[in-house]
């Protein structure tokens, strides 16, 4: 006789609502995970509950106000009095173990998937990696891993992008708040900083004031600015900053002759000849592209992001059969490695081989089921 698992009891007879847009989760997924912990979820704010989870992209709340379209007379009375306790999404995650469960990562997303909810390049995740605006909850074989912690941050720098910004300028932006508080390392992640157009804003108190101190400043010029000259590099690393400047700049062929130039003064190296497939790849050379993601992988086997991307350079060039050994090598080094199952299921539906391809579909589903391919996946399935 099969024995049923014991529910978490943390949130025994706690009467929950959640207010405001989640950055993790759909929240009908959040409500579920709140149940298997004893809660009970309403569906809004009332004046029996006693705990409130604002979701990320919302907090922390404003001052709690008369004609709060949030909240009736006799909820705000309850928060006002401090009958009802009002936690942030992250704080949730927190107090069910979630955060800490580094080996499960199903719910973190690779850069590609991060780029795909976001709706921005995957080359524009890659430089907010690079220049540490988002960090990796963990890394399998050099390919980073996001939680939703992180999504958070992204999705204001995408925020920034989508209203005209260029990745310099908001780069220029964040520099200032980390010069007037030095104690900050990461102002989007740290702060309740709000995104308003092109401006960036530090809440403090009732007031919302630009980096140091004063209410406006005018960051424009600061982000229109022609970039300084730039010395003439001597040393590889010194090439390998300018190469990634360049490639910021969208100089994409300037870029790539720099990453040249220093393998060509340092020898082979599988990280630079990745962002030279990329570039590549980006001014639409696949060939030349499949070439350096091949000798990524050559030089360092467990680089399973190259392998990956020569898969899918592979399959987008015709040669199916060359693109599934470059899956299944990856799967080797990173068998969770959801971006490749996905990826894998497909060629292999393009191939005429649906009862192979279903496989990865269910892998790809169990390892990333918030995904924005999940989606796809689900229908290939015929799930709901």
């Amino acid at each position: 006789m099969a024995v049923s698992k014991k529910k978490s009891s943390i949130f025994d007879g706690r009467r929950m609502a959640f207010v405001g847009k989640l950055a993790s989760m759909a929240r009908r997924d959040a409500a579920r995970l709140a149940r298997d912990h004893g809660a009970t979820v309403l569906d809004g704010p009332d004046d029996s509950l006693d705990t409130i989870v604002v979701g990320e992209d919302d907090f922390p709340l404003p001052e709690v106000r008369e004609g709060d379209e949030l909240f009736d007379e006799p909820v705000r009375r309850r928060i006002e009095q401090g009958a009802i306790e009002i936690i942030s999404e992250t704080q949730l995650w927190h107090r069910l173990g979630l955060v800490d469960q580094q080996q499960d990562i199903r719910r973190l997303y690779t850069p590609a998937m991060l780029a795909d909810l976001l709706k921005v390049p995957v080359a524009v995740v890659r430089r907010w990696h690079r220049r540490g605006l988002i960090v990796p909850a963990r890394e399998v074989r050099r390919l980073p891993y996001f939680d939703f912690q992180e999504v958070a941050t992204a999705r204001r720098l995408a925020e920034l992008l989508a209203a005209g910004m260029s990745p310099r300028a908001i780069e220029k932006k964040l520099e200032l708040f980390a010069r007037c508080m030095p104690d900050v390392a990461r102002p989007l992640a740290q702060l309740s900083v709000i995104v308003q157009g092109k401006d960036i804003l530090l809440r403090q108190g009732d007031g919302l004031i630009e980096p140091g101190g004063q209410m406006r400043f005018d960051f424009e010029a600061a982000g229109t600015e022609p970039p300084e000259p730039r010395p003439v590099p001597v040393a590889p690393e010194q090439m390998v900053r300018l190469a990634a400047e360049l490639e910021e700049d969208d100089q994409l062929a300037e870029a790539a002759e720099m990453y040249r130039a220093a393998l060509a003064a340092q020898g082979p190296n599988a990280e630079i000849c990745f962002h030279l497939a990329e570039l590549l790849y980006r001014q639409g050379d696949l060939d030349a592209a499949a070439e350096r993601y091949y000798m990524a992988v050559e030089l360092d086997e467990d680089y399973v992001e190259a392998r990956a991307n020569l898969g899918c350079v592979l399959a987008e060039t015709g040669r199916r059969d060359l693109a599934l050994a470059a899956f299944e090598g990856a799967l080797r080094f990173h068998p969770d490695y959801a971006d490749v199952h996905y990826h894998l299921a497909r060629t292999l539906d393009e191939m005429q081989q649906p009862d192979e391809a279903e496989v990865h579909w269910r892998e790809f589903l169990c390892h990333a089921p918030d995904s924005p391919w999940a989606e796809e996946a689900r229908r290939r399935l015929g799930q709901p």
